[in-house]
This record gives structure tokens, sequence and C-alpha cells, in this order.
């Protein structure tokens, strides 16, 4: 028999722990089984919280990986500028230390070798080439299909809502191939404007059923652009063309007001979805680098106890999100050998057989790895999870 815990806690309620020679470890098959009946509970809120790590997954290159490309595509004056912009900056502080110059400045005046037409110039340059280098193929996006897919299945009385602060279109493209029914914002399909009185009713899910899967681009997208001038975003129907300014990343705080709505609302729409009853909020390839939406994670975490906050780590723990988690008992972190679960950190360590080797379960736990803390298996892990139970019973 299985030992039994040294305590309950809450986090994924029912999971087991126990502590061997002083040393805590947690079984991954327990936790996976609980998390599969978690996401089975139809009642359930249920969102999703995806950063570069999934794009990754899918062929694309992290932010370092497309700071390099950007820089391979700038011609030799604007390459030295834009080294320059991220000196001690990363490539989002660069961009929005680069549109407070173009915002700030006169047409006479000059910052730092910019005037603002040089400014305004420099940023279209760079955003167009994040388009061009965070294009996909098709045939790479498998295991985002499979997320797609799970989405596509999930039949959750309340809408399920994916946020991700990647700029690319694989999410979008999977949930097409897969045929589902989504809604990002935008009405329209070849200039659609933002509605943010859409956005803003989904808190009651008033606006559309239940079925419609909510996907919410945090930071932008290749396919929106500025439109008119001062300017508001539209979503076009292909990304943005060499002779358009693709509206990626959130605009400087003092950028012109009017430019700054979707990623206002959007924003505030996930403080909204963490804070809403008995939410499951899953996060897979995200980086804690951002701390407003960081903040916004741990405060759900402490006032909502009874929800649950669960982290995949394709790596290590961040440092702030483990001294969170260990102090939050509904904000689980995971990676491929510990875990933190009910504030407690330990190695993650299966039941033996009944021959003393410990046991495995393809797709969870495999050489000695838990298998769901990198995007793809967690994608696979959904998929099979996309059909929930009959009953509403979520304990």
């Amino acid at each position: 028999m299985r030992p039994a815990p040294p305590a309950r806690w809450h986090g994924l309620r029912g999971h087991r722990d126990t502590l061997h020679l002083d040393k805590l470890t947690h079984d991954p098959l327990d936790f996976a089984e609980e998390l599969g009946r978690k996401l089975a509970a139809r009642s359930r809120h249920v969102c999703g919280l995806f950063g570069a790590g999934v794009s990754r997954a899918c062929g694309l290159p992290d932010v370092s990986g497309l700071q390099k490309a950007v820089a391979e595509k700038l011609g030799k004056a604007d390459r030295e500028a834009f080294g320059a912009l991220l000196e001690e900056r990363s490539l989002e502080e660069g961009l929005s230390h680069l549109r407070r110059v173009a915002a700030l400045l006169g047409d006479s005046e000059e910052l730092a070798g910019l005037d603002k037409k040089g400014a305004e110039a420099l940023d279209a340059k760079i955003c167009a080439a994040i388009v061009s280098s965070l294009d996909h193929e098709d045939e790479k996006i498998a295991p985002m299909q499979k997320l797609a897919a799970w989405a596509v299945g999930s039949s959750y009385h309340r809408a399920l809502e994916l946020f991700s602060v990647n700029y690319d279109l694989v999410l979008e493209t999977a949930l097409e191939q897969r045929k589902a029914l989504w809604f990002d914002g935008f009405v329209g399909a070849i200039k659609a404007p933002f509605r943010i009185d859409l956005v803003e009713g989904f808190s009651a899910d008033a606006s559309l059923p239940p079925e419609f899967v909510r996907l919410w681009k945090l930071h932008g997208s290749l396919n929106w652009a500025w439109d008119g001038d001062p300017g508001s975003i539209v979503r076009l129907g292909r990304a943005a063309g060499d002779a358009e300014t693709a509206a990626i990343y959130p605009a400087d705080t003092k950028y012109e007001e009017s430019r700054r709505v979707p990623f206002v609302v959007l924003m505030d729409r996930f403080r909204r979805a963490l804070n809403e009853p008995e939410t499951l909020l899953l996060v897979s390839g995200y980086s804690f680098n951002d701390p407003h939406i960081d903040e916004l994670i741990f405060e759900a975490a402490v006032r909502h106890p009874r929800s649950e906050y669960v982290v995949f780590c394709h790596s290590t723990i961040p440092e702030q999100l483990a001294k969170t988690a260990e102090t939050t008992p509904s904000l689980s972190v995971l990676t491929k050998t510990e875990a933190i679960l009910g504030t407690r950190r330990g190695k993650w360590q299966s039941e033996k057989d009944d021959e003393g080797a410990e046991k495995s379960a393809p797709g969870v736990w495999e050489s000695g790895e838990f298998v769901l803390s990198g995007f793809e298996g967690l994608a696979a892990f959904l998929a099979r999870s996309s059909r929930p139970a009959a009953d509403d019973d979520d304990e």
C-alpha cells in the first residue's frame, strides 16, 4: 500500500506526497490523475496562459532567438541602432523605449541619434522583421493542434479562455484546422475592429455561448495593424505586410491612449478571469519575466484559495515564482524533476512495483522525468482529457 501523506493540502486536492528519509517527494502519477479529474469537471472555469516556450515547441524561435533573427534582417545602420537600443534592455523594453521617444519628440528634436520620424521608421522595420521571423510551417505545429483538439472537445459550462503573450499565428492556425469556434475580440474579416463591449461582456459569458473558445493575445499579434491617425488597431485577414506596422508588444504608458486600448482591455480581461470563482489556470512556456502578468497571477492565487494555478516549467523554477509558491497553497509549480505542491518543494518519485522498480506511465512519467513539464507533453495530455465527465462534481 502507498504510505499516507504527512498532511492534507489544498493545491490539487487529493494528491499524495510522501516522506522518504526526511526528504519530501511527490508522486507524478497521482498528480496527473488528479489534474485529469479537475479538467473533467464541466463546471470549472478553465484558462490557459502560454508564452514563448509553446511556440518554440512548434519550431519557432524563443525570445533570444527572435532578437538575433531580427538583427540579421536589418540593414547595417538599423542593426547598429537596434543593438544600441537593446543595451541593458529586452526586445520588448527596447521597442517600448523607441515608441516613447517617438511620442515625446517634436518634429525637429532628436534624442540618442534618433528623431521622431527615424524612431517611427525603425519601429516599423523591427516589427516587419519580427513578422517575417515568426512565419511558421504547418507540419511543425502538431503540439498546438493537440491543444486545439482539447479546446474543441472541452465542452465546459463556462467558456474556455486561452491567453497568450506570443505574436505568432500558430494557435489561430491550429484552432482553424480543428474547425473550432473561437473569438479574439475583433469582429470582421478584412480590417476587423476591436470590440471592447464584447470583450468586457464575457465576464458574465453573455455575449457568445461557451462553445466559443476565447483567445486573448495580451501582447498583440502578427495580424494586428495600426489603422488611421492617431490610430486604432484592426485585425487583418493575414499577417501585416511591409507597408503596415504590426501592432505587437504592449504600448508604453506614455503612448497615446487610443493606441493602448486593446492591450489595456485584454489585460483587464486576464485579471477578471483569474478572479472568477473555481478557476483552473494552466501556465506553459511562460518565463515569468513580465512583472504585470506575474503580479496578477500571484495576487489571484493568494486571494482565491479555492482556485488552482498550475505552472509547468520546462527547466528551472524562477526565483520569485518559487518563493510565492512556497507560501501559497493554490499555486503549484512543476518541472521535469521536482515540484512545489501545497507549498512543499520536493523531487518527483513514482510508486514502486512489486519487484521494486519505479513505475512509469507513457505520456506522464518516462525515463525518470515528468513529461507534462514541457508543452508537447502537456498538450498531448490535454488532448487525451478533452471529453469532460458528465457530472459537475469538481471535488
